[in-house]
C-alpha cells in the first residue's frame, strides 16, 4: 500500500514539473475558493477534534495549535494560498549561464525536488499550507497529519482532493493519507520519495530522524533566545521580549530564554516587569532572584530549564558578563533556532550576528518574527535548522534544488582536451539577465 503511495506521487510529479505556472496557480485559486466555500464545515470538523482533545488532557500548546476557529487562522490559512499563488515561479530560473565553447552552453536551472512525505501533528493548516507550497513549486506531496486532528483533517482532505480533480494537477500530486501503519512504510520508500518534512513535537522528530534513509528537513526544538546587552534601551527590551513570550508561547518561534548584561543587575526589573504583569514565571538563577522582589511568578531554575522549550508562559533568565559569555551560552543551549540581542552598539550587534550558529539572528527585533508568512514566502512548510538546502522559515525557495542543462549541437568529450582531443574550452559567462530557457 505505502509503496503504491509512493510511487503514484512519483508518476504525478513527473507530471506536475512541467505544468506551466498559470496552470500551476489556476489549482491553487481552485483550493482556496473550495476551502472558503466549506468554512463552516470544516471549522464544524475542528471544533470535535477540539473537544475530543480536551477529554484526552492533549497539552495546552498542542491543542492551541489544533484550533483553527481561533481569531482569523483559517482566512490567515485561506490567504497564505494566495500570496502563494502571486509570488515569482520559482521553478526554471536561469542561476548560471557558461558558454563552454561555440554552439555549447551550460546552463544551472532551478528545479522542483521531487516527492514530498510531510508529517505533521496538531496544526490542521499545513494541508493548505503544503498543498500550495507543493504545487507552486512542481512538488508532489504525501501528507499525513495526527490522529488529534482527523476530523478536521478529513474534511480538508475532502475538499483539497476535490478541487484539484478539476484542474491539470495529477490527481496524485497531493494524496493525504490517514493511516499511522503508512508513515513507517513510507520512511523505507527512498527510492521514490526525495524528502522528509516533520512539523511537530521533539518526540516526532527525533522518532522520523532515527527511522529512514530519506533526507529529514525540519527541526526537533524551539528554543530561542534573547540577548539584553548593556547598551540596550531597556523599554524596547522589555517589548521585544514580552511579545517573543507572549504573543504565541506555543509557537516554535517564542523565546525561552532570557540572558542579561551583569552590569544591568539593579535594572533586572525594568526587563522582566511587563512579563511578570502578563502572569508570566520566570526560572531565574539565584543571582537574578537577588535582584527581584518576592513572587510566586518568580521561582529557582533548576536543571535543564536552559535547554526547554517551554511552550508556555515560563521562560528561564539568568545574567552574563558580556557579548561573548552571551554567545558561548546560546551557541551551547540553543535548538539553532532563532536568537535576539538587544542593544544600541552596532559593533556589538554585529559581532552577534556573525558568531550565532541559528537559522535566524536578529537584532532588536522579536524572534515571533521568524515565520514564512512574515518574511514574505506566502506561508511555509516548517522551520529548519539543517545546514544544508534550506534553513529557516521553508517557503518556496526551499523546495527546489537545481539541475544542470547542457544544451549543444552534437560535440562529444574526445574532441576536447582532457578527453583524448585537442580542442580547447572557452568558458565564458553569460550575462543571466534576461535568459529564459
Amino acid at each position: 500500500m505505502a509503496e503504491q503511495i509512493a510511487k503514484n506521487a512519483r508518476d504525478a510529479f513527473t507530471v506536475l514539473k512541467t505544468l506551466s505556472n498559470e496552470e500551476r496557480n489556476e489549482a491553487l485559486k481552485a483550493v482556496h475558493d473550495a476551502l472558503a466555500q466549506t468554512k463552516q464545515e470544516i471549522l464544524t470538523a475542528n471544533k470535535e477534534d477540539m473537544a475530543n482533545a480536551t477529554k484526552a488532557n492533549l497539552s495546552s500548546s498542542l491543542v492551541k495549535r489544533l484550533d483553527l476557529s481561533k481569531g482569523d487562522k483559517f482566512d490567515v490559512m485561506l490567504q497564505g494560498v494566495l500570496d502563494v499563488a502571486s509570488l515569482e515561479d520559482p521553478v526554471g530560473k536561469v542561476t548560471l549561464a557558461r558558454q563552454l565553447d561555440e554552439g555549447l552552453d551550460l546552463y544551472r536551472v532551478s528545479a522542483p525536488v521531487g516527492v514530498l512525505l510531510i508529517i505533521f501533528e496538531s496544526r490542521p493548516e499545513v494541508i493548505a499550507n503544503i498543498t500550495a507550497l507543493a504545487i507552486k513549486s512542481g512538488n508532489s506531496a504525501i501528507l499525513k497529519g495526527g490522529k488529534e486532528s482527523l476530523h478536521t483533517f478529513t474534511a480538508m482532505a475532502n475538499v483539497v482532493n476535490e478541487a484539484l480533480s478539476h484542474t491539470k494537477v495529477p490527481r496524485n500530486a497531493i494524496q493525504l493519507i490517514e493511516s499511522r501503519e503508512d508513515v513507517a512504510q513510507l520512511l523505507d520508500q527512498d527510492q521514490y520519495i526525495d524528502l522528509v518534512i516533520p512539523r511537530g513535537s521533539n518526540q516526532l522528530v527525533r522518532n522520523i530522524k532515527s527511522n529512514t534513509k530519506i533526507p529529514v528537513l525540519g527541526h526537533a526544538d524551539g528554543i530561542c533566545s534573547i540577548y539584553v546587552d548593556k547598551d540596550a534601551d531597556l523599554q524596547m527590551a522589555a517589548k521585544v521580549v514580552l511579545d517573543a513570550k507572549t504573543n504565541y508561547p506555543a509557537g516554535c518561534n517564542a523565546v525561552e530564554q532570557l540572558l542579561i548584561h551583569r552590569s544591568l543587575a539593579s535594572k533586572t526589573l525594568e526587563v522582566v516587569q511587563l512579563l511578570l504583569e502578563s502572569n508570566v514565571t520566570l526560572h531565574v538563577t539565584q543571582q537574578v532572584a537577588s535582584h527581584l522582589p518576592e513572587s510566586e511568578l518568580i521561582v529557582p531554575a533548576v536543571d535543564g530549564d536552559f535547554d526547554k522549550e517551554f511552550l508556555s508562559f515560563d521562560i528561564a533568565v539568568d545574567f552574563t558578563d558580556d557579548v561573548d559569555s552571551a554567545i558561548k551560552h546560546i551557541n551551547e543551549h540553543s535548538s539553532g533556532h532563532t536568537e535576539s540581542i538587544i542593544t544600541e552598539n552596532r559593533e556589538t550587534a554585529e559581532k552577534f550576528l556573525k558568531a550565532i550558529d541559528s537559522s535566524g539572528v536578529y537584532w532588536n527585533a522579536s524572534t515571533r518574527f521568524a515565520d514564512g508568512f512574515r518574511y514574505g514566502f506566502g506561508t511555509e512548510v516548517g522551520i529548519s535548522t539543517n545546514k544544508i538546502h534550506a534553513r529557516g522559515p521553508v517557503g518556496l525557495e526551499g523546495l527546489v534544488i537545481y539541475q544542470y542543462q547542457i544544451r549543444g549541437h552534437g560535440q562529444v568529450v574526445g574532441d576536447y582536451l582532457g578527453g583524448g582531443g585537442s580542442r580547447e574550452f572557452i568558458h565564458k559567462d553569460i550575462d543571466i539577465r534576461g535568459v529564459t530557457l
